[in-house]
């Protein structure tokens, strides 16, 4: 691999939600301060503008300036990766050239979504993308919302191409882990995408995880993450099973809604979010309330 390698991914990273003021405008405000609490807590890379932090409602101005606003507070003390998918290999494109000149340290590209494109189909537009930047490029793969899986043979292709260097893997089987490393290079990075699996993936491979739970409990995942990566396996096992309810409450309703929901009750963000989300529903609050009181993070 080229410099593109030199880049670190492991540990627990943040799939950060976008703030917003209750008339939907982005709270920058806001959004520095989660980028400054995720860095105090051990985050160990953030990923603005991917599906947590609702990108296929942003504009693309809106786009571009989190990327540049988390880029310009971050400052490199973590990775910045940007979220630059999009169903039109065109934009995709301009989205990940864009988030280069932003000084993005990396780009997370979703598989095309709507569109349903073959596995030939996902090679050609992840190698269009891979040759129009410089930046590394991690693909993403999430069949329950595209409808496009991406398989460890196209994968296995992919991680032929020098600045693609690895894959978020939210398919829904732990064991697709498996199916990559017999077929990447040692030093092809696989990610979790299923917080609820996240132990049962770095078992079988993966590195770090892409982690929507790390929005409201950034210091707990990423000393979940600490612990396997020094071979700690019984305190991975322990932060695992405290995580695990809140794993599950988080995808209650549709991500970022209980996300968001909690944030806001933590006093992190205000409560704006974007059609067609909608605020969490009564019982998703009482639900997701009790849990904040039970963990200690509202009183």
């Amino acid at each position: 691999m080229s410099s593109s390698s030199q880049l670190t991914l492991a540990g627990s990273m943040v799939a950060l939600v976008t703030p917003m003021h209750e008339s939907g405008d982005i709270d920058f405000e806001s959004l520095d301060g989660l980028l400054e609490w995720h860095i105090d807590c051990g985050t160990s890379a953030i990923i603005p503008t991917g599906t947590t932090g609702e990108s296929a409602t942003l504009t693309p101005q809106e786009h571009l300036s989190v990327i540049k606003r988390t880029v310009d507070v971050v400052a490199g003390r973590v990775p910045v990766i940007a979220g630059t998918g999009a169903n039109a290999t065109s934009e995709a494109i301009e989205y990940s050239q864009a988030a280069q000149r932003c000084g993005a340290d990396a780009c997370l590209s979703v598989t095309p979504y709507y569109n349903r494109p073959p596995q030939e189909g996902m090679y050609q537009h992840y190698k269009a993308i891979a040759e129009a930047i410089e930046l590394p490029l991690i693909l993403y793969n999430v069949p329950p919302r595209t409808a496009s899986d991406l398989l460890p043979d196209t994968v296995a292709r992919l991680a032929e191409i020098d600045n693609i260097v690895g894959i978020k893997e939210a398919c829904g089987d732990a064991e697709r882990v498996a199916a990559h490393t017999a077929r990447v290079p040692d030093d092809f990075v696989i990610l979790s995408g299923e917080d609820a699996q996240n132990l049962r993936m770095f078992e079988l491979g993966a590195r770090g995880a892409i982690s929507v739970t790390a929005n409201v409990r950034p210091l707990e995942m990423a000393q979940f993450c600490r612990a396997w990566l020094e071979g700690d396996v019984d305190g991975a096992q322990r932060f695992d099973d405290e995580l695990q309810s809140t794993h599950r409450l988080l995808f209650i309703e549709p991500s970022p809604m209980p996300t968001k929901w909690a944030l806001a009750q933590m006093g992190r963000i205000q409560p704006g979010i974007r059609l067609p989300l909608i605020p969490l529903s009564e019982q998703g609050a009482r639900e997701i309330g009790r849990h904040l009181l039970d963990i200690g993070v509202v009183e």
